[in-house]
């Protein structure tokens, strides 16, 4: 995009910002009310809104453009550290995300963040969100939890389905962080699937003596994981976790069967 469009679209998103009413829904395409001739005079905090909405409405604009997924992503990469001041500045004042566009900064900063594989930094603004009651962008026709866990969920197994492994402890994280909360089963069943299917990775990387536990663990995930959603494709996991868990058995089982043979023989010599 030329230097020259971007001026031009940073010029309609201010009179957007300007004179676009407010829904109370936290959607709509306005900043906190600030007219047009009275932004020099607002609170600081208003001209933050105002210089936040202006610059996001104008990112929403670039990225309609873009039509390949991969550079969304690389535009996300590219725009997100314009909003760490002032999503950290939400954080530690801990009061909300008010009205208008800047109320929809937060939620879509957490997207993004998912998008573009930076996990941690996205869960760490969802227990603001959760306590705040944040509502998602009407675009995204799901709240918050849903596609917290749906969308991370999705990563891990496409990830697992490239026979890569991708981080548990983000997982877990996403599990404890959502396992009070009401969302469909199916998007449940995702994460638990995800969440089996590193269990039984690590499993097979363990000691002998540590993996019946191990295997144990994801056979029980897995098990709910097909309780929540039967479809969910987790039936060969689980034979599989469950026929290793009895080699380990018979193992054992043959082990102290040839000690006992050992002391046997020995006490009769």
């Amino acid at each position: 995009m030329s230097l020259a469009r971007r001026h031009r679209d940073r010029i309609l998103a201010a009179k957007n910002v300007a004179s676009a009413p407010n829904d109370g829904a936290g959607t709509a395409p306005a900043a906190a009310p600030l007219p047009t001739a009275g932004v020099v005079n607002a609170s600081p905090a208003e001209r933050a809104a105002a210089q936040i909405a202006l610059r996001y409405t104008h990112d929403i604009r670039r990225l309609k453009e873009v039509r390949s997924i991969d550079k969304k992503i690389e535009v996300k990469r590219e725009i997100l550290p314009e909003y760490r001041a002032w999503v950290a500045g939400l954080i530690a004042a801990d009061a909300g995300v008010g009205t208008g566009v800047a109320a929809e900064v937060l939620p879509t900063v957490m997207v993004w963040l998912i998008d573009t594989g930076a996990y941690t930094d996205a869960l760490d603004l969802v227990p603001f969100m959760f306590r705040h009651k944040v509502t998602m962008p009407s675009r995204y026709q799901r709240d918050a939890a849903t596609i917290v866990v749906e969308e991370i969920a999705t990563a891990a197994l496409k990830a697992q389905g490239a026979d890569a492994s991708f981080p548990v402890e983000i997982l877990d994280r996403v599990a404890d962080l959502t396992g009070h909360l009401d969302i469909h089963d199916e998007v449940r069943a995702k994460l638990l699937k995800a969440i089996g299917n590193e269990q039984l990775r690590e499993a097979e990387d363990l000691p002998f003596d540590d993996a019946m536990a191990g295997y144990a663990a994801a056979v029980s995930t897995l098990n709910e994981a097909q309780r929540l959603h039967e479809r969910i494709g987790v039936k060969d996991k689980i034979k599989r976790g469950l026929k290793q868990m009895a080699a380990i058995t018979a193992a054992r089982e043959k082990a102290i069967a040839d000690q006992n043979n050992e002391q046997g023989g020995d006490t009769a010599a």
